[in-house]
């Protein structure tokens, strides 16, 4: 399935798959699951991000880096699917501003001291 862009031309998202109840009700459907892991698997990311540059031992260092590399590829596939369903939106951005952000880590890049 191609990506759709949306009614607003800078968003980049597919169409909802019409899984999704038309009333929100409490009860949690798919699209809450999914999103609540992706957001519990952003969280445990950012975490183990920090054990892993905080590790004061060779075998615990290569074990938590193992794990953050097993979480880091099941947010993507939390992602993908998610995405899959017209469930994660993305916005377009502007050339000129992909640009201007070009030219100034270009500058920053040519004061580092290496």
């Amino acid at each position: 399935m191609p990506n759709q862009q949306s009614q607003n031309s800078n968003q980049i998202a597919n169409p909802q798959t019409g899984e999704l109840p038309k009333v929100k009700t409490p009860d949690m459907n798919d699209r809450d699951f999914l999103n609540d892991a992706l957001s519990t698997c952003k969280y445990l990311t950012d975490s183990l991000n920090i054990a892993v540059r905080e590790a004061s031992h060779e075998q615990l260092f290569t074990d938590v880096l193992q794990i953050l590399t097993e979480t880091h590829q099941s947010c993507r596939e939390l992602y993908n699917l998610m995405f899959q369903h017209g469930w994660y939106k993305l916005e377009a951005e502007e050339q000129q501003k992909l640009d201007q952000a070009f030219k100034q880590f270009n500058n920053y890049s040519s004061q580092f001291p290496y």
